[in-house]
């Protein structure tokens, strides 16, 4: 009976072991990533819905379709932009309609804010903020423009879309913030160029409102959990973590603001958050997947750790 060789024998112990090692570091790999995902925050998105008032006068002009088009466009929009900012793990519910009914209710001044039962109505398994995106304008026409001098004619499409988007914190019940956010698209085609077109084109300009809409709003309620922050300062330049699919972009003026005392108001002893002292201006230089570099206009004390907010 053949015996195998000492080197035989040294490649078949070697063998497992570099399949272990592959897959332990497969394992850990993974482990890690997870353990990266997990440690997000955690959001549910409600769905996009419209005022009644809006409904009506979409039945009425003959813009429902296209109201209903922005909708599931903007709910899908609003999923896949929250994702990108990479700052939270976004979790669907079946029931966050009738959670927003509730909180609707706990808002209307039904409900007392000093009633520590409350905030009950807002917790959420899983869920520690939870968006909620109102449409409270929205507009599609067309307007006719002749040109005088050369007797052609286009038709301009006009859409306008105003949301309200509001962000609870589900453990508190309290509403950390509501802004409102329009946007008009506004497309020229002249109409014998186009005029087999005309769908679309419409397509094309109720997706693309759309996708600016959910752009806008989540960058904002990002920016209220998550405020961009200085990561690094070396010689006239720092590091912002914040990267692409973000509203951040090359050329761009941003202030630095040091991190002050907390903020409470007299009145109600509630926090208003904390005091942010101006230090400096920068002006975004280089852009990556996830952090960007700016060079530095003024500085007065920038330093790790400062907020970051784009100059209004």
């Amino acid at each position: 009976m053949l015996r195998p060789t000492l080197q035989e024998r040294q490649v078949c112990m070697k063998k497992p072991t570099m399949m272990k090692i592959l897959f332990l570091g497969c394992a850990l790999a993974f482990l890690m990533q997870t353990r990266a995902f997990a440690e997000r925050e955690t959001m549910g998105i409600a769905s996009v819905r419209p005022t009644q008032a809006i409904i009506a006068g979409a039945n009425r002009s003959g813009s429902r379709l296209s109201l209903d088009r922005v909708m599931q466009s903007m709910n899908g929009q609003l999923a896949d932009r929250i994702n990108a900012t990479r700052k939270f793990q976004i979790v669907a519910r079946n029931d966050l309609d009738d959670i927003v009914k509730e909180q609707e209710f706990a808002h209307s001044g039904n409900v007392s804010a000093d009633d520590s039962t409350a905030a009950k109505q807002f917790k959420i398994s899983g869920i520690k903020y939870l968006l909620v995106a109102t449409i409270d304008d929205f507009q599609d026409y067309n307007e006719l423009a002749t040109f005088k001098k050369t007797g052609r004619t286009a038709t301009k499409r006009v859409i306008r879309l105003s949301c309200i988007g509001k962000i609870y914190d589900t453990t508190t019940g309290k509403l950390l913030e509501s802004a409102n956010f329009q946007i008009s698209n506004k497309d020229i085609s002249e109409n014998k160029t186009y005029s087999t077109r005309d769908g679309d084109l419409n397509e094309a300009l109720l997706v693309g409102i759309a996708r600016k809409m959910a752009d806008k709003i989540a960058q904002r309620m990002t920016d209220v959990i998550f405020p961009p922050k200085v990561l690094s300062k070396r010689d006239n330049r720092i590091t912002i973590n914040r990267g692409d699919e973000t509203d951040i972009a090359s050329g761009q003026i941003w202030d630095i603001f040091a991190v002050g005392d907390e903020l409470i108001d007299p009145d109600t002893n509630e926090s208003l958050g904390r005091e942010e002292i101006l230090v400096g201006k920068v002006k975004i230089v280089n852009i990556l997947p996830k952090v960007s570099t700016a060079e530095i206009i003024e500085d007065h004390g920038i330093d790790k750790g400062a907020i970051v907010r784009k100059a209004q």
